[in-house]
């Protein structure tokens, strides 16, 4: 059905409006949730626990374990059950278990809840991925994809000094700050949860918010993209698990998320080492400010690059280009003379991975369909995330082995070298689906 331009502009429109920043606000919480530990290191957790650096990167990682293991099942689920009910028990789960980390009183406890709470906010993410595909035509992907990917950048923006300020409470209720930290983060999943469940649509046919004539674009959009990716790639998820195209963008995925965890949960600690290095000190909320400073411009660098994606079409380049940079970009942050070229180079390889990650998301989408789409995206963020623990672990332990961030950093910049290389050399074969 060809429907006229307003029709098609009204549906998106909506649905960027409506959904977009809803979902953004889950991926919000999402982000902060799993990487509070980062902030709470730092400030109180690492010294009151008795942690080493590897054992605190160990546990910033061992969450990954749990959310490996279940990433494909539970996409697979949130595919048959609809996103509404799953993606709102995997919030309120995932919201308790955080919840717990206010008291936890050893690094064995905070290895299980860490690892607990990997498995409860198993299936988040490509779900949320998943369900904007079943809604989104490939030639308006990228630029929704940037509305509700920018809202991880600005988990550091804002959450840093919402962080920082409830680490300030320190003594309120007997708690220590970073204790009040994990409690004040955590509640937030399970509100925004329960109202997940009453919000979001599972499909377009649920939402009374679209025109008939938007519901028919739509439907019919949508229904002919899946045609023409099932009679080339098929339905079937074993059909995904297999192919070799999913693989390779696992690898890619891998390297990008090698470097956001690497940059994410240590990059508060690099912050605290300026004071020894240089010379300097700065109170936790200085702290904080100081860890957001980068994460504003990657937010801003985000938008503008998906915007140019999607006004070309997004091409292997960008993709490529970013990974490039920030591969160079990383280690070179180490060596800057003052923190503030230190803070400079880490603002760059922070925009560098944010730029390329909402456009690499529209790849999987031009060939996957059906319970093909829910377990390849599945099993692209599942073997990318292996990197998110391997990232924070080997930081740690080479850190602890070596002495400084040199060696760990230089690292996470070969990962990423991969990863652009592997850009240019497997997308280029990935076109998008006509109808």
């Amino acid at each position: 059905m060809q429907a006229s331009p307003s029709v098609e502009t009204s549906a998106i429109r909506k649905i960027t409006w409506r959904l977009v920043p809803f979902l953004g606000l889950m991926f919000f919480i999402n982000f902060l949730d799993r990487t509070a530990i980062g902030f709470a290191g730092p400030n109180g957790m690492t010294a009151d626990l008795g942690l080493t650096a590897a054992q605190f990167g160990f546990a910033a990682g061992i969450f990954f374990i749990g959310y490996i293991v279940l990433e494909i099942p539970s996409n697979l689920a949130l595919h048959k059950f609809g996103a509404r009910r799953w993606l709102a028990r995997i919030m309120v789960t995932w919201g308790i278990v955080s919840l717990l980390f206010t008291w936890v009183e050893t690094a064995t406890q905070l290895y299980w809840l860490r690892f607990l709470l990997g498995i409860a906010e198993a299936g988040f993410f490509p779900g949320a991925i998943l369900f904007l595909s079943l809604w989104v035509p490939a030639r308006h992907r990228a630029k929704v994809l940037a509305v509700f990917y920018v809202a991880q950048p600005l988990t550091t923006v804002i959450g840093a000094p919402i962080a920082s300020a409830l680490i300030q409470a320190h003594g309120a209720f007997g708690l220590e700050g970073w204790r009040i930290m994990f409690f004040g983060v955590s509640v937030p999943a399970i509100i925004v949860g329960i109202i997940t469940f009453f919000y979001l649509p599972d499909r377009p046919d649920d939402a009374k918010w679209l025109t008939r004539d938007e519901r028919d674009w739509l439907n019919g959009e949508l229904s002919r993209e899946d045609k023409v990716k099932a009679a080339s790639h098929g339905r079937g998820s074993a059909q995904a698990l297999m192919s070799g195209r999913v693989w390779l963008l696992s690898l890619i995925y891998f390297g990008f998320v090698y470097g956001l965890y690497a940059l994410g949960f240590f990059l508060p600690t690099i912050i605290g080492g300026f004071e020894a290095e240089f010379g300097t000190k700065f109170t936790i909320m200085e702290r904080g400010v100081i860890t957001a400073i980068p994460y504003l411009p990657a937010a801003v660098a985000l938008i503008l690059w998906s915007r140019d994606a999607s006004r070309r079409g997004v091409r292997p380049w960008h993709i490529g280009i970013p990974a490039l940079v920030g591969a160079i970009s990383i280690p070179l942050a180490l060596i800057m003379p003052t923190p503030t070229l230190t803070i400079i180079v880490i603002t760059i390889t922070a925009s560098a991975i944010f730029s390329a990650l909402p456009n690499f998301w529209s790849f999987p989408a031009r060939f996957l369909t059906g319970a093909a789409a829910a377990a390849g995206i599945a099993l692209i963020n599942t073997m990318g995330n292996i990197a998110g623990f391997a990232a924070p672990y080997i930081t740690g332990a080479v850190k602890d082995a070596t002495g400084g961030y040199g060696v760990p950093m230089t690292i996470v910049g070969g990962f990423m070298l991969l990863s652009a290389i592997l850009s240019f050399a497997v997308l280029t074969r990935l076109k998008e689906p006509r109808s």
